[in-house]
Parts: structure tokens; sequence; C-alpha cells
């Protein structure tokens, strides 16, 4: 058992997706690992999220050191995200993970030609 931020971990995979579970903050994390987003790109990426829903989770990214907020002087103010090095460490998994659903999603489109 492993305690960090006064969180307990049984085993070491619960630490990952306490950081990047749900549908939302795993998406976010595979579009910064093209490069920095302003928010307007990040939900024009990915149109079912809220507003709301996008500040949210990009500020639990932040705040957990995954993504950097950077904030610029103008009008209308502007706004970058991108991921640290440590978010930038998750890109292996989330490439492993991207594999992983395409081979299942050409597996399903198999079996429905099959059942054709």
């Amino acid at each position: 058992m492993t305690r960090t931020q006064n969180k307990t971990y049984n085993i070491p995979v619960e630490a990952t997706l306490d950081l990047i579970g749900g549908k939302w903050k795993t998406l976010i994390i595979c579009h910064l690992t093209y490069g920095h987003k302003r928010t307007h790109e990040l939900k024009k990426a990915m149109p079912e999220i809220t507003q709301k829903m996008l500040i949210q989770q990009l500020k639990e990214l932040e705040s957990d050191g995954l993504v950097t907020r950077t904030v610029y002087n103008e009008v209308p103010p502007k706004v970058i995200y991108e991921l640290t090095e440590l978010g930038m460490s998750l890109k292996p998994i989330l490439s492993v993970m991207c594999d992983w659903g395409e081979k299942y999603l050409q597996d399903q489109a198999n079996l429905i030609h099959q059942d054709e």
C-alpha cells in the first residue's frame, strides 16, 4: 500500500487511474501530446464536452502537475495549455491504449462483416 497526497493506493495502477481516469482527462492529454492548445481548440477537438467540464478537467490536470497553463497579457486574453514533462511521460501509455483501441475496432468491424 502506498500513500501520496493523503490518498492510499493498493496497487500502482490506482494512482495512474486517479490522475488520468475518466473519459475527458485522457482525451485532453491525447490532444496535448501533439502540442500546446488553446481552450477553444480543445473544445473543437472534443465537441461533446461542455465548456464547464473542459475547464474543470484542465484545472485538475494542472493541479496534478500534468498540464501547464500560460496566460498571455493580450485582449482578449490568450491562454495556452501544454503537457508538463510528467504529462508527456504518459505518451507511451496512451500510445499503447490507441494501438489496443485500433485493434479492437478492427476486430469488431471484422465480426460485423462476417455476420453479413
